[in-house]
């Protein structure tokens, strides 16, 4: 939402909402929190960046000079002001500080994946709405250039009626860096971390599948976590497969999906999280906006190739969804609900990959 039109929305609720910000609180400040939270939030109209929990609060001080520090959780929730927040921990932690949250009264984000089981995350979101409180996820990659290019093709029904769908996060990492996301632990490995993005995707064009198929595989020497995935997500009339692995010495298209009238093809990955962690943000001209090399490509019926332009980025838009959600009372900009199913799909490619079998949903 632009700045006229929120200023016009919040006029319609009074002088009094428009003038009090969404006082927020950031918890946790490592790449995350740093790189991909804080930018957004100290951008978007109507939020104030007023609190950052973190056990370095000498970084915090010299990268946020005007926000108050708390090395405690439960300090910060103790603070009337905090409206929002926004939890940047690891995956092990995501359910109970999103509880202790909500039972504190505050709306929260909390980072994907959800929650490490479908059950937590279904015990959040029916606390979560006896409290009168805003829940969401933040599945950033939904406002990725590629995704919000191909999303409009499949929505225009520029490739008809679709009935293959791959989507591919392959990297080459083969040593081990010793993060939580690499240790045995529940959440961990890149099924939770990068498999929640490309899941979440698929459920937001095609909604809920009817089975699961997955083969999960640990590659990597002394690896202890899964660090490859191959799902296949069941459909009716579509199959989508969603694959990534660690040991990828080429990508390989990002996006490959092919209906009755046409392909679209697309290689490279959004350019969003590079830029903030250049230190750049959605105050940069080129903010979201995707090299012309890295355009996809439209193959119609004939096997002819054209480069379709891709459409700008913008992770702030989750930003601006929550503010327009907690203060006009709007849909969050990620259904927990759609979070949780991502971790009941997560949750069966486990179940199917034990048993060598398709699990039906």
């Amino acid at each position: 939402m632009c700045r006229k039109t929120f200023l016009q929305v919040m006029s319609s609720l009074g002088a009094d909402a428009l003038m009090k910000p969404i006082k927020t609180a950031l918890v946790g400040f490592g790449v995350s929190g740093q790189n991909f939270h804080a930018p957004l939030l100290s951008f978007v109209d109507g939020i104030e960046l007023t609190a950052v929990v973190s056990s370095k609060p000498e970084l915090v001080k010299s990268v946020l000079p005007d926000c108050a520090t708390y090395t405690s959780f439960e300090d910060v929730l103790e603070e009337p002001q905090i409206e929002l927040v926004v939890l940047t921990v690891p995956n092990t932690l995501h359910y109970e500080h999103t509880k202790a949250a909500l039972l504190a009264g505050k709306h929260v984000v909390v980072e994907k994946p959800f929650t490490t089981t479908s059950a937590e995350a279904e015990e959040l979101i029916a606390l979560s709405e006896l409290k009168g409180l805003k829940l969401s996820v933040y599945h950033n990659r939904r406002f990725d250039c590629d995704f919000l290019t191909l999303r409009e093709l499949v929505e225009t029904g520029q490739l008809g009626k679709v009935h293959s769908y791959l989507c591919n996060y392959n990297r080459y990492r083969p040593h081990i860096k010793g993060r939580w996301r690499e240790q045995d632990a529940p959440g961990a490995g890149i099924l939770y971390d990068l498999g929640a993005h490309g899941i979440d995707q698929a459920l937001s064009l095609f909604g809920a599948p009817k089975s699961v198929q997955a083969k999960l595989r640990i590659q990597r020497k002394d690896a202890a976590a899964v660090d490859h995935f191959h799902l296949v997500l069941g459909y009716d009339a579509c199959d989508v497969i969603l694959h990534g692995n660690c040991l990828s010495t080429e990508q390989g298209p990002r996006f490959q999906v092919t209906g009755d009238k046409a392909t679209y093809i697309t290689y490279g990955m959004d350019p969003q999280e590079d830029m903030l962690k250049a230190g750049g943000g959605p105050a940069s001209p080129a903010w979201g906006v995707e090299a012309e090399d890295d355009w996809g490509t439209l193959y119609n019926e004939a096997g002819e190739g054209r480069c379709i332009p891709s459409q700008q980025g913008g992770y702030e838009r989750f930003y601006t969804g929550m503010r327009d959600a907690i203060r006009s009372d709007t849909a969050v900009p990620v259904s927990p609900r759609d979070a949780m199913l991502t971790i009941r799909i997560i949750e069966a490619a486990y179940l199917s990959d034990k048993a060598a079998r398709t699990i039906f949903l």
